[in-house]
């Protein structure tokens, strides 16, 4: 045997023997209510769960390291441990142990707001802070942290911390107690999970607290209940007041991602130490994959926060306009799309041929071109290719200094940021950059602030442009830049981005549920990075514009916590409820809801009950409540086994009471019926319950759109209510005239002259397999 296959042989054994030991961490639901009486308490007995099934082999026992990592104990039972495959196996078949969950790594989905929403107040009083100082919110904030010396976190004229507030201010580089104060009451990082999985950070190029490096939780934060800030901007663009939704709101900050990204085993910690520290609302703007209920960790950990009596709010993706790309479906969250305000940053592209393009930037810098001067253009790709051209998407490495210098280049959106190509085209000597939308953006424009002179412009002009620069032997461009423009018509229109349904886990829950303001967001950032986030970003700002779901979660999460201050009896469902049936479907031009992607209008797997409307859901009139009994009713017909359904039964000690004939009938707000395939039943009824949380006496009568291929029948068509808190129930069935090939979407609206309480309907025709 040769030397080198010797070599070989030893490396592939190691290897295995390695593989067998590698260690990962995995997230282990316990049976709280199982434990021994011979354990004193639930850490002695899960630890000694833990113990029972480590490795006794030699490199085992070489192997001293601490293997529980983190306990859940309030809204998820059990801990976080280091385990190799084999051990977690073991484990799994033990008693006592409800699932075990591989940890995963989720990603961030990434000023004008509060007149946009109506929430300004147009007096010297109103209506919402009168309330806000009659009960105390919190918000809890999972994401990068925070950076405490914004303005947007000032204090002043604060009330005291409330004294049933169980929060920390946990310390480290960069962040001592006295960063906290009456508006940020607790800071707390959660890491172990990261380091397990990345190796330990390094303190001295990422702080090891819970200041933000990364600027998204600083900016979410004060998205959420930022105090008001006169004279914000973003080197000039959108001057004005900044303001949370909810500003009078305490946060709590939970930074749970890091620069190598963000682990369930983190993020579940956070969830189950935010409850126990006494939230009212948990905002979310991140997500990982959509896997079954069971098996998703932030799912189970929302459904005990749900338990106790706390709202989460999480972002629906930035994967649009791709169909079913949601992440966060569980109908006991909050799933928050992304919409367009009336307000825009327009830029202008003037061709040498006297063509004029509209389009979008947030530049302003040293460099400006000279709108009377022309300057060369250049597009390094083919429009007749269907293969895109790296040097087209203006990639690191691409663009040869001798084609681009001096010149404007056309970048193509796709693969990189969009700064970053910016960052491209000047290091290769450009003198500007014109961004171009593809297909899969539409018309849809985002600003940016760039580090270069440059603009973005929609798909149609930019194949006009592409064409111009690619048939002109001396094809000329210039930029300009015009500011801040408000009253954009129309406005809110669904951001090609925004993620989309239906929720493929249960067609009968339509998701996301709502859509908020997530493009152009001004609101505080992070004094650690620049505007662009890239690393040659030597610019600081107190503020900037920032566009994605992540955006828009936090709207909905002030708005929640606003809702909260005013009605502090209401369930996490109530709230929920009182957001949806008050949306809005129509823009500012009193037409239906448009979607950036394409030219039609969008629909309910778009916008899922519409464009919140807070000043509505203030007094929703009536509220579709559902307990956490009923979400476990409806899990009780998803086909989950009796070990599947105790994920979500065993500290409660829940079992099915079959109380829903189908998922459809969980009481939700919005209403999706699924008609199985031809030779099955053409007839299918939900039932609701409407909660009367207006005037005693109140009488509403049902009004329901008409549907092509079927009849739609509401019993009774009159509600008669008598007191306050009543509960009244309705049916709604469905017969199938003529099936569609395409799912259907309509409308069900009960109304007392002044209420108009609104549930999106969607009918979807199965075909034969």
């Amino acid at each position: 045997m040769s030397i080198v296959l010797t070599i070989y042989l030893l490396l592939c054994i190691l290897s295995s023997a390695n593989a067998e030991f590698a260690k990962k961490t995995y997230i282990i639901q316990m049976d709280k209510s199982a434990k021994p009486d011979t354990f004193s308490n639930h850490l002695e007995w899960y630890t000694s769960k833990v113990k029972s099934v480590l490795s006794n082999s030699v490199e085992a026992e070489m192997d001293k390291e601490e293997r529980i990592i983190y306990t859940y104990q309030t809204a998820f039972h059990g801990v976080a441990a280091k385990l190799s495959q084999e051990e977690a196996e073991k484990l799994e078949a033990e008693e006592g142990v409800v699932a075990i969950f591989p940890d995963t790594k989720y990603q961030l989905h990434t000023t004008r707001s509060p007149t946009f929403l109506g929430l300004e107040p147009t007096q010297s009083t109103n209506v919402w802070s009168e309330k806000l100082a009659n009960h105390d919110v919190t918000v809890g904030v999972l994401d990068t942290g925070i950076w405490p010396e914004s303005e947007s976190f000032n204090d002043t004229g604060m009330g005291s911390v409330p004294s049933h507030w169980k929060g920390a201010c946990e310390t480290g580089r960069g962040f001592e107690k006295y960063h906290c104060n009456k508006k940020i009451v607790g800071a707390r990082m959660f890491y172990h999970g990261y380091e397990a999985a990345t190796g330990k950070i390094d303190e001295k190029t990422e702080y090891k607290s819970p200041r933000d490096q990364d600027g998204h939780g600083t900016h979410t934060a004060a998205t959420v209940a930022g105090s008001p800030v006169h004279g914000a901007n973003l080197l000039g663009y959108a001057h004005g007041t900044a303001r949370g939704m909810a500003p009078r709101a305490r946060l709590a900050v939970y930074k749970v991602c890091w620069t190598g990204g963000c682990f369930s085993s983190d993020i579940l910690s956070a969830v189950d130490t935010s409850v126990a520290d006494g939230v009212d609302v948990l905002s979310i703007s991140l997500g990982g994959g959509v896997s079954s209920y069971y098996r998703d960790s932030l799912s189970v950990a929302a459904f005990g926060a749900m338990e106790k009596g706390v709202l989460v709010s999480c972002s629906a993706g930035n994967a649009g306009p791709d169909p079913v790309s949601l992440t966060n479906v569980s109908p006991w969250i909050t799933t928050v799309g992304a919409s367009t305000m009336d307000r825009d940053f327009p830029a202008e592209v003037s061709l040498g041929n006297g063509r004029r393009l509209t389009g979008t930037s947030l530049y302003k810098g040293r460099s400006v071109l000279s709108v009377k001067k022309q300057y060369p253009l250049v597009y390094m790709g083919n429009i007749n290719s269907s293969i895109p051209d790296p040097r087209s998407l203006c990639l690191e490495g691409t663009l040869d200094r001798r084609m681009v210098s001096g010149k404007i280049v056309i970048c193509d959106r796709g693969i990189s940021p969009r700064v970053q190509k910016g960052q491209v085209v000047k290091n290769a000597g450009g003198v500007g950059m014109i961004l171009t939308n593809t297909a899969a953006n539409g018309e849809e424009l985002v600003a940016d602030c760039h580090l270069l002179p440059a603009v973005a412009i929609g798909e149609k002009e930019g194949k006009e442009l592409k064409h111009y620069a690619l048939t002109s032997k001396k094809a000329t461009a210039t930029l300009g830049f015009l500011a801040t423009r408000l009253g954009v018509r129309p406005s809110p229109v669904v951001a090609a981005f925004s993620s989309r349904g239906p929720n493929f886990l249960t067609l009968e829950i339509l998701k996301p549920d709502v859509v908020a303001p997530g493009v152009n967001i001004l609101a505080a950032w992070s004094g650690a990075i620049g505007p662009s986030s890239l690393a040659t970003d030597h610019r600081r700002v107190k503020f900037n514009i920032l566009s994605g779901t992540s955006m828009s979660c936090p709207h909905v999460s002030g708005i929640a916590a606003l809702l909260k201050a005013r009605h502090p009896e209401w369930s996490p469902a109530a709230i929920k409820s009182a957001l949806m049936t008050t949306a809005y479907v129509h823009d500012n031009t009193i037409k239906p809801l448009r979607d950036a992607s394409s030219p039609d209008a969008s629909t309910p797997y778009d916008h899922g009950a519409g464009h919140i409307n807070p000043r509505r859901a203030l007094d929703p009139g009536l509220v579709y409540d559902i307990q956490p009994q009923d979400y476990f009713e409806f899990l009780c017909t998803q086909k989950l086994t009796p070990s599947e359904l105790g994920v979500f039964a065993k500290y409660s000690n829940r079992s099915c009471r079959h109380s829903l004939a189908s998922p459809g009938d969980l009481n939700y707000p919005a209403i999706s019926v699924v008609f199985p395939q031809i030779n099955s039943s053409s007839v299918l009824t939900v039932h609701r319950t409407a909660t009367n949380v207006g005037p005693a006496v109140s009488k509403y009568h049902v009004v329901v759109s008409p549907f092509k291929g079927a009849s739609v029948k509401v019993e009774p068509q009159t509600l008669s209510f008598t007191k306050k808190y009543q509960k009244l129930s309705y049916r709604v069935t469905f017969t199938t005239q003529s099936r569609q090939t395409e799912p259907e979407f309509g409308g069900l609206v009960w109304k007392d002259g002044v209420h108009k309480v609104r549930s999106p309907i969607v009918i979807t025709y199965l075909s034969p397999i």
